[in-house]
């Protein structure tokens, strides 16, 4: 039987902040390394995305870093991307207490994270480049930080990151304890391991692949024309989905045609900006969409639990890249699934990418019931859309079932609206199109604008109503619907 992390040695306080949020057994990565970090000892481990890693090394760090002066933090955490850095900030808060914590990365302002630093960091998580440049300014020292965290060492390798990082733990006191986690424990790592870690005791918990065991992968041969609209029907059957593009363009290009189909999608590359990014990624997290499109670069930094499908429309780099993509989902136990789209001209590649892996999966033809049946009920294709015709219909009727404004709610009968707005009620409820109700069709028969027939328009401009996506190739709507929907 595991031990529990009051066994483990963690603070009641921590342990209490743990309960609350719902998490009452450690992983196993966390039962291998917390006691060991929690003595001071210098931890090298190795473990999946997704295993855990963050509350493993952010409880010992948590419960044992000292009350920092003024931009002299006390503790650091180095993670590869803005993301993780962000996520692994969010995450050590919630259990935090007292201890202050804050995170630094580009592509924002510097006014918050020098306010932050001004009044006093504990613990400060930081992507390398940011860190760097602040250093140069003079905005903080690291001469008193004697716990540090190298977050993803493998990838701050693949990213150039490793000089940086070097120059940095350079930096820091001469006496400390540096934890280390990576998903391998070879080449760059090795020599860091090595060269700033004193005596470490190393763990590894997992497989030597353990980003893709855990998922289903299928293979279909699809034309280039086809891709677009297969893509719409397999995140309709499994999602939420990631889907991995080459390029930035061909991501917003992705996302957009998408959109035409009723898939909720967002686009995630170096080429937004960091708001822009954020807002992905909550909005993938809290479900407003129901596909994340992105590069593999700015994908580093995604790390959400409950992802149901992982789909290569664009094919990877190379083997690492293709465990790196698809270990996006069937993470902590889950299981998911990861869909290659393979073009006829690319069979061959696809087969030296398997013997890389280790997948001996044939390229088949399309087969959505195969993704439905691997999928969680809770991510099985919607249910369809009414017709057109049906929603005419239920109009005239006034039946509240299925006509339903864009938030879900049973739209009113258009005799009650009228109503509303015979009594002057102009900045009333909207009529689900982001007008006044009173204004959101005409009701003097007069000639309607753009050769649309007449009480239409308002159709046009709703939403779904499901908060789901609706099968590719459905009902065609105006341009303006598509944008409101998108």
């Amino acid at each position: 039987m595991p031990p529990t992390f009051a066994q483990l040695g963690v603070p009641e306080p921590i342990s209490r902040s743990l309960a609350a949020h719902g998490i009452t057994d450690p992983f196993a990565i966390q039962a291998a390394t917390i006691a060991d970090a929690l003595a001071g000892r210098d931890v090298c481990g190795r473990a999946p995305t997704g295993s855990g890693k963050t509350l493993a090394f952010g409880i010992p760090l948590v419960a044992s870093v000292d009350r920092a002066e003024p931009r002299r933090p006390r503790g650091l955490v180095l993670a590869p991307t803005r993301e993780l850095a962000e996520q692994i900030c969010s995450e050590l808060r919630t259990f935090a207490g007292r201890v202050r914590i804050a995170v630094v990365y580009g592509g924002v302002g510097y006014g918050p994270q020098l306010k932050a630093l001004r009044e006093g960091v504990d613990v400060l998580v930081a992507c390398p480049g940011r860190l760097e440049d602040l250093l140069e300014q003079g905005q903080l020292r690291l001469a008193d930080v004697d716990r540090v965290v190298i977050d993803e060492a493998d990838r701050l390798a693949d990213m150039g990151f490793m000089p940086a990082v070097r120059r940095i733990l350079d930096q820091t006191a001469t006496v400390r304890q540096t934890v280390l986690f990576s998903a391998t424990l070879d080449n760059d790592v090795a020599k860091l391991t090595r060269d700033y870690q004193v005596d470490p005791i190393r763990h590894e918990v997992g497989e030597d692949t353990p980003d893709i065991t855990a998922a289903t992968h299928l293979f279909w041969t699809v034309d280039r024309s086809e891709r677009v609209s297969l893509t719409a029907e397999a995140v309709g059957a499994a999602w939420p989905a990631i889907i991995f593009c080459r390029t930035r363009h061909g991501a917003d290009r992705l996302a957009k045609q998408l959109a035409r189909t009723e898939i909720r999608a967002a686009a995630i590359h170096g080429g937004r900006s960091q708001s822009q990014r954020t807002r992905a990624l909550a909005d993938f997290t809290n479900g407003k969409v129901h596909a994340l499109v992105a590069t593999d670069v700015a994908a580093r930094g995604i790390h959400v639990d409950g992802v149901a499908s992982v789909l290569h429309y664009d094919p990877p780099e190379d083997h690492k890249a293709y465990v790196h993509r698809s270990g996006r989902t069937a993470r902590a136990g889950r299981d998911g699934v990861v869909i290659s789209l393979v073009q006829p001209d690319q069979k061959k590649g696809v087969r030296r990418l398997q013997r890389d892996v280790g997948i001996d999966e044939p390229v088949r033809t399309p087969n959505l019931d195969t993704v439905r049946e691997l999928s969680p009920p809770r991510v099985s294709a919607p249910a369809p859309r009414p017709s057109v015709a049906e929603e005419n219909r239920s109009r005239r009727t006034g039946d509240t079932q299925t006509n339903r404004t864009g938030n879900g709610r049973p739209r009113q009968p258009a005799n009650r609206r009228r109503n509303r707005s015979h009594n002057g009620q102009r900045g009333g409820p909207s009529a689900g199109n982001g007008r006044p109700a009173g204004s959101a069709r005409r009701s003097d028969g007069g000639k309607p604008r753009n050769g649309q027939q007449g009480g239409n328009r308002q159709k046009n401009a709703r939403g779904t109503g499901t908060g789901r996506p609706g099968a590719a190739g459905g009902n065609r709507r105006s341009n303006r619907n598509r944008r409101s929907n998108g």
